[in-house]
């Protein structure tokens, strides 16, 4: 399963209606892989939506240091390849860090992302948490 941004704060934060859902797709989930865009994103989501900065960053730090958490740094290749994808579809929405998100779920052969965003489905695959 892809660690989307959005997933990651309704992971977080308590008081999302998505919370336990997320949770237990995260705990029950075979595999768990992220990328260093999604994490770096998080954190500028947490911020803007006023959430506690030390224990947001404290939480980032958790999904990084987490051995069953694989994340991939994003080289010039993967970054490229994003920007590829985003310069054949402008007629969709996408940010950077979503078309690196598939991208890399397409090359690892994964399906499903936690993550309220529906552009994942709009690529192709599973979105697990609603918006």
């Amino acid at each position: 399963m892809l660690l989307d941004t959005s997933g990651l704060l309704c992971c977080f934060d308590a008081d999302d209606d998505r919370h336990h859902d997320a949770v237990a797709f995260y705990k029950s989930a075979a595999s768990r892989l992220a990328h260093n865009y999604v994490i770096a994103e998080f954190v500028a989501l947490a911020t803007a939506r006023r959430l506690p900065p030390q224990p947001s960053l404290d939480f980032a730090a958790a999904i990084f240091a987490d051995a069953e958490v694989e994340v991939v740094w994003v080289d010039q290749a993967l970054h490229n390849e994003a920007m590829t994808l985003l310069k054949a579809q402008t007629d969709k929405n996408y940010s950077h860090c979503d078309a690196v998100s598939f991208v890399l779920m397409r090359h690892r052969k994964v399906n499903d992302a936690l993550t309220t965003d529906g552009h994942f489905e709009q690529a192709g695959f599973r979105r697990l948490l609603p918006r």
